[in-house]
């Protein structure tokens, strides 16, 4: 479902639609990172992810917020930028979930990584993880509510 999420918004609703929860994401995958290695204190979930903190999750919604109000807004038609920030916190949850998801799997199959296709990086799965949990919820978005 989420593969055929994203080739659905890709085919039906064009590249700049597309593009906006390509962009939502990658804000929001790094402003985890750095706002969580900055400000991180507390633990999000360190029985699945140990590096990964509330102050970082914050971050990541408050930039994806900010991605999707300003480029939501002038790539979707139709969307304001309230809705284009609403948008970017959904995308942005649904990535942190996969995110997590992912990192249960991984603690449960025992792995540090994935793969080792892309070194020091996780894995494959680690750089789509994101996507095939946010890509649903934006399809729904695009389909119901935009």
């Amino acid at each position: 479902m989420p593969l055929g999420a994203l080739a659905a918004i890709r085919v039906s609703d064009g590249a700049p639609v597309f593009t906006v929860l390509l962009v939502i994401l990658a804000v929001s995958d790094s402003a985890q990172y750095y706002t969580g290695r900055q400000f991180g204190r507390r633990k999000l979930a360190p029985s699945v992810s140990p590096a990964k903190t509330v102050e970082g999750a914050i971050g990541g919604f408050v930039f994806a917020a900010v991605a999707g109000a300003w480029i939501g807004s002038r790539w979707i038609p139709g969307v304001t930028v309230l809705v284009g920030a609403l948008v970017g916190i959904a995308a942005a949850a649904g990535g942190m979930v996969g995110d997590l998801f992912e990192s249960l799997l991984k603690r449960g199959a025992g792995v540090k990584d994935s793969s080792s296709l892309i070194p020091g990086h996780g894995g494959v799965l680690d750089r789509i993880d994101s996507y095939l949990f946010a890509a649903p919820l934006y399809y729904l978005f695009l389909r119901y509510l935009a």
